[in-house]
């Protein structure tokens, strides 16, 4: 079983490339399905299974045997922009579509865990997943075409951990991870006189870099799981290229009025992606009821701009975003049912890192509330199946940016919401 599993891993690798953004910002937690029925409570705190090596690899010291769990999670994000008084693009005012545009996209999340111990105290952890992912994708005759239309950001994470257990009541634990971030962002781009003389401008890139995480896990009493974890933030120098594309004509009068050097070229784009601390408490209060709670915030201030630097000396393209660090919140309970059935319930809280004022049809994020539920069949001592499903309502989000006359001005709200549903198997031997 471990030698077929590990030959799987490269199909799933491959899938874990995208993603919707379901937590504040383009963050994924969908790391696993058995913490979704919770909202992910106790994330760094219950370890049921290899996965929780990645919310703090510390918990590898609580599972037995050698352990893989692997699944896949579908999120579902819905945004609708609902216009007040926005501007249309000079010219395009007969053919923008100023009201009920849909910039929501789908995708399925995959994850893959191993776990074992190397001696009584000291065990191994191996991890594949998605730690980021967004992909909103406006249509190109709607107003805000100028500001956003295809935006699609993704991270590919490889994880090595180790754990120490210390004594019965304190384990430590860490590792590295190399990760791969991807990003294509597209807008169309306007020269004033009408919806044939639009462009369309997208730039690509990639970049591998490292990180790191640390984790560790008290337990206070044998009813009582303590869980502290840090994961660490990532800068990635994305090298791609950029292009400006259309008719002829067009190419050429958008090239001459925006100061391009030529059409397309290189390009390069700096970000950090932010660090996460987690603060995790699971509760056994009887035979049938586990209580879980979670606090975490991401450093989402990492983030003050999007630059794109032109090789060809070509004006750099900036977007303005300031983004604040993040608190999220979340509480959650387990029920087992019988031997066989536990059920899971949970809500949470989630922070957005947008300014109001800075708000961008790429990411037209606010505050979060998740309603989860989930359960776990035991279909034996060694397997185990999990699902789950949260439904996340964003609170509505205010849209007003103001641009040029051949831009536009967007000017009304948002309204989001995502829907999730993961599985999850986990088996030791």
């Amino acid at each position: 079983m471990l030698k077929t599993s590990m030959k799987l891993l490269p199909l799933l690798v491959l899938g874990a490339v995208s993603g919707t953004a379901s937590a504040a910002g383009f963050q994924l937690l969908e790391q696993n399905a058995s913490g979704m029925g919770n909202a992910y409570a106790g994330s760094a705190a219950s370890a049921e299974n290899a996965s929780v090596q990645y919310f703090n690899a510390a918990a590898l010291t609580e599972l037995a045997g050698k352990q893989i769990s692997t699944g896949v999670n579908y999120i579902e994000l819905d945004s609708k922009f609902h216009n007040r008084a926005s501007v249309a693009p000079a010219g395009w005012a007969a053919n923008a579509v100023m009201d009920g545009a849909q910039g929501g996209d789908a995708a399925f999340v995959p994850n893959f865990y191993f776990s074992m111990p190397l001696t009584k105290d000291l065990y191994l952890g191996v991890g594949a997943n998605a730690p980021f992912g967004m992909r909103t994708d406006w249509p190109k005759e709607w107003v805000g075409q100028g500001f956003g239309t295809m935006t699609d950001v993704k991270a590919m994470n490889f994880n090595l951990n180790l754990a120490y257990r210390l004594n019965d009541q304190l384990s430590v634990g860490g590792g590295v991870n190399y990760q791969k971030f991807d990003a294509q962002l597209g807008n169309q781009v306007n020269i004033g006189v009408g919806p044939t003389a639009v462009g369309s401008y997208l730039v690509a890139g990639n970049d591998w870099s490292w990180g790191y995480n640390l984790g560790l896990l008290y337990k206070p009493s044998i009813n009582t799981q303590i869980g502290v974890s840090y994961r660490s933030a990532v800068k990635h120098q994305l090298e791609g290229n950029y292009s400006i594309s259309g008719a002829p004509g067009v190419v050429a009068a958008i090239v001459g009025a925006g100061g391009f050097k030529a059409a397309n070229g290189a390009a390069t784009v700096n970000i950090k992606l932010p660090d996460t601390w987690v603060f995790s408490v699971a509760h056994q209060l009887n035979n049938q009821w586990e209580l879980l709670g979670d606090v975490s915030r991401t450093g989402w201030s990492s983030i003050p701009e999007l630059r794109i630097v032109s090789a060809n000396g070509s004006p750099d393209q900036v977007s303005d975003y300031r983004w604040r660090d993040t608190w999220r919140v979340a509480g959650g309970a387990n029920y087992q049912i019988n031997d066989a059935w536990k059920l899971r319930l949970g809500l949470a809280f989630d922070q957005s890192p947008v300014r109001e004022g800075l708000r961008t049809p790429r990411l037209p994020d606010q505050d979060r509330i998740w309603y989860s539920i989930g359960a776990q069949y035991k279909i034996n001592a060694k397997n185990k199946l999990d699902v789950g499903y949260s439904y996340v309502k964003a609170k509505t989000a205010d849209a007003n940016e103001v641009g040029s006359a051949a831009k536009g001005t967007i000017n009304g709200e948002y309204k989001s919401f995502v829907q999730m549903i993961g599985v999850q198997y986990s088996v030791s031997f």
